[in-house]
């Protein structure tokens, strides 16, 4: 399958490169890309020549989180709808975090909204000091809704509670304290690292690393994930449906503040 939002690579050591590809809208998210994403996972996960996942981007942002355009037709599209365009991103970031081999995040830049929920579906994320982070929905009239359970399981209770709301930003040196990235280095650093996690990985047996992430599922999933993900999925349809979200897109493609933020 040829890409035209993303690019994959796989070198002769069955390292593959999936790297987000769309540096005019800061690699933002939207149906295209969702989709190719969840394709190429699902075949990596299938290909037995492959051992590990780096998933990356170029330039100032690793990911802008939700493309407002895409979002924009979520909003005009109906209940029906609506829910399964956000099924289709939560399964992406399911597909990606159950991936039956080591995921690395190469996360070179800024990530916000969605760009978050692809960092906490990395079993390992290395990012650049100057990076920050945010989940910036609530600011739009927003929830972070569909990426909401793998933030949180990622995350816990008490991290989670900390940016889920108010959208405020936080840097590489508090994302790395939360458990967000797992190294935090500088920008000549990044790659090297990454080479590091990747020795580290070619180490181990592939199947052992396989089974070693499954039991970890496992135990996890004590926690009924499939009800928090239909409860996401339900509470972003609902917040679609809401004045106070519509009238904040509206504020941010015309350019003006939204109704409820005070001089």
């Amino acid at each position: 399958m040829a890409y035209e939002t993303i690019t994959l690579k796989i070198d002769e050591r069955g390292v593959a490169y999936l790297y987000l590809n769309r540096p005019d809208k800061h690699h933002a998210l939207n149906a295209q890309m969702i989709s190719e994403l969840h394709n190429a996972i699902d075949r990596l996960a299938d290909n037995a020549k492959v051992h590990l996942l780096i998933l990356g981007a170029e330039g100032p942002y690793f990911c802008a989180g939700g493309d407002l355009r895409w979002m924009q037709d979520q909003m005009a599209a109906d209940r029906s709808t609506k829910m399964k365009e956000a099924g289709k991103l939560n399964a992406m970031l399911n597909a990606l975090d159950k991936m039956p081999k080591p995921v690395i995040g190469r996360i070179q830049g800024n990530a916000y909204g969605g760009g978050l929920g692809l960092i906490c579906a990395c079993d390992i994320a290395v990012g650049n000091e100057g990076a920050r982070f945010c989940l910036s929905e609530t600011r739009l009239g927003l929830i972070p809704a569909t990426i909401g359970p793998i933030v949180f399981r990622k995350l816990g209770w008490g991290h989670t509670r900390q940016i889920f709301m108010t959208g405020s930003q936080i840097d590489s040196r508090r994302a790395l304290q939360m458990g967000l990235l797992s190294f935090a280095v500088p920008a000549d650093a990044l790659d090297i690292t990454i080479e590091q996690e990747i020795s580290n990985a070619l180490k181990a047996g592939p199947n052992a690393m396989a089974a070693a992430k499954a039991l970890l599922r496992g135990f996890s999933q004590q926690n009924e994930w499939q009800a928090q993900n239909d409860l996401a999925i339900n509470a972003l349809a609902d917040c679609w449906e809401r004045q106070e979200t519509q009238v904040g897109i509206a504020a941010f493609f015309n350019k003006r503040p939204a109704p409820w933020i005070k001089d």
